[in-house]
């Protein structure tokens, strides 16, 4: 286990989803894969005309299902760009998507346990 997988607060799934990310405030956007989620945050692909760098604002959307209310969006910055992908840090989410999301990890991992410790050390960091 390297130093990075150590540190990790949050258990990550991997996840094959189309995913549209866009600068904070701003209308230009960008259409890329996520690779996986947390808690915490994501991990996409980085799309092929990014320019933005660490730290900027993105809100990053993830649609569920056919309806609208099944759409993930949260409020992240740039933690790091590398390796033609994009770590993004959750910054802010609503109700609705950390409910959705939290029932999405708690099914991929199997264990609410885990959940449960994952959900209570996120409260503490906001």
């Amino acid at each position: 286990m390297d130093k990075e997988q150590e540190n990790r607060h949050f258990t990550r799934i991997p996840f094959d989803a189309q995913v549209k990310i866009s600068k904070a405030g701003q209308s230009q956007s960008w259409n890329s894969k996520l690779l996986d989620i947390c808690l915490n945050g994501a991990m996409i692909a980085r799309p092929e005309d990014w320019l933005l760098e660490t730290g900027e604002a993105i809100q990053l959307e993830l649609q569920l299902g056919e309806e609208d209310n099944l759409c993930l969006r949260m409020d992240t910055t740039v933690a790091h760009i590398g390796n033609n992908r994009i770590g993004l840090h959750c910054q802010q989410m609503d109700l609705d998507t950390a409910t959705h999301l939290h029932r999405l990890l708690e099914l991929n991992l199997g264990d609410s346990e885990l959940m449960k410790r994952e959900l209570s050390e996120l409260i503490q960091q906001h």
